[in-house]
């Protein structure tokens, strides 16, 4: 990350050479006004950035040649400048993703229980429910389309569009298989049981990008199910869309309108045959939906949630935190922001 703002702090030394000629062309001196106005922050974070490690660098030498109180204002000298780098750290992503232009307007979750049978189900619910948690702390608006629920409690599968600013640049690094790890409320002698719930993470894209013939849909209706007040299983509102060309099943169920939920469904379709096109052209996985959620064995994971050690392991970037609770309460920031400075970091190499 600090090796990209370095990148920018020397572009920022050019565009300033740049403006010095005063034979400069007024469209020229516009373009580069503007691309100098939106670095100028990171520049100016980089050069704090540097200040702090040369601090910290210059108390690690004192504290390794000195002992006694010199040594103590030395270890004193590296924790400040420790915290006031993590500091620098956020408010450099949040400008980072600001330079995203390509965010959708909005995303569709997509959860599913996994290997584990009834425990999945209700693994699946709970991590459904930190994620809503997780928007409300955002202030991002948010809409249940499908719900699938079981008998114990948990879920089959569910459905939430999301909107809000950089929701899916924050949330794109969900998608995967999630592991959990705990004893479940049905186990009567304590053994741990290792479930996998799948996640899925959709941009909505435009109508133009996709084109769907009538004649390559399926349109079933059914009654739609869970909680909905006395609507529900009174008329045939849930709707199930099956492309069949690539076998991609999409459901869709709202409180009354099977029109609503028709347009809802297609739109969900829509982006995941954006997502399969996506995959394929950039030679990643394969079929359908297994570029994000694999086949949900156990064996494949993005991330394990041990709670008889209240910890939690994200495998892609080996981070690890003990803050389990915080996180199915929806305080998801310091992992997501751990993915965040991953990804920024493997942009600059």
């Amino acid at each position: 990350m600090w090796e990209r703002l370095e990148k920018f702090y020397l572009r920022i030394q050019e565009i300033h050479s740049l403006l010095m000629d005063p034979q400069i062309a007024t469209d020229t001196l516009k373009s580069l006004n503007q691309e100098l106005s939106t670095l100028m922050p990171l520049g100016d974070l980089y050069l704090e950035w540097k200040q702090l490690r040369s601090n910290y660098e210059g108390a690690l030498e004192l504290y390794q040649e000195y002992t006694d109180e010199l040594q103590k204002l030395a270890l004193q000298e590296m924790e400040e400048s420790t915290a006031k780098i993590k500091v620098l750290e956020s408010r450099v992503l949040e400008i980072l993703m600001d330079l995203d232009d390509d965010e959708p307007k909005s995303l569709f979750l997509e959860i599913r229980a996994g290997a584990g049978g009834k425990e999945a189900g209700l693994f699946a619910g709970e991590l459904f429910r930190a994620y809503l948690r997780f928007c409300d702390i955002k202030s991002w608006k948010k809409e249940i389309l499908s719900y699938s629920d079981n008998e114990l409690g948990g879920i089959k599968e569910a459905v939430c569009q999301i909107w809000g600013k950089k929701a899916y640049t924050l949330l794109k690094n969900e998608r995967g298989v999630h592991r959990v790890q705990r004893v479940p409320e049905t186990e009567s002698q304590g053994r741990v049981h290792t479930s996998t719930v799948t996640v899925a993470v959709l941009p909505e894209v435009d109508d133009v990008k996709v084109e769907i013939k009538d004649t390559e849909l399926r349109i079933d209706t059914y009654r739609a199910s869970g909680a909905g007040g006395q609507h529900v299983n009174r008329t045939d509102s849930a709707v199930r869309i099956t492309h069949l060309p690539s076998g991609v099943v999409v459901t869709c169920q709202d409180e009354r309108s099977q029109i609503k939920n028709r347009a809802r469904a297609l739109k969900i379709l829509q982006s995941k045959l954006f997502e399969i096109a996506e995959s394929q052209r950039n030679q990643s996985v394969s079929e359908d939906r297994k570029s994000q959620v694999g086949s949900g064995d156990r064996s494949e994971r993005i991330r394990t949630y041990n709670f008889p050690q209240s910890r939690i392991t994200d495998h892609r970037i080996n981070y690890t935190t003990h803050q389990i609770n915080e996180f199915m309460e929806g305080r998801m920031d310091p992992i997501l922001d751990a993915m965040m400075g991953s990804h920024e970091s493997n942009l600059d190499n």
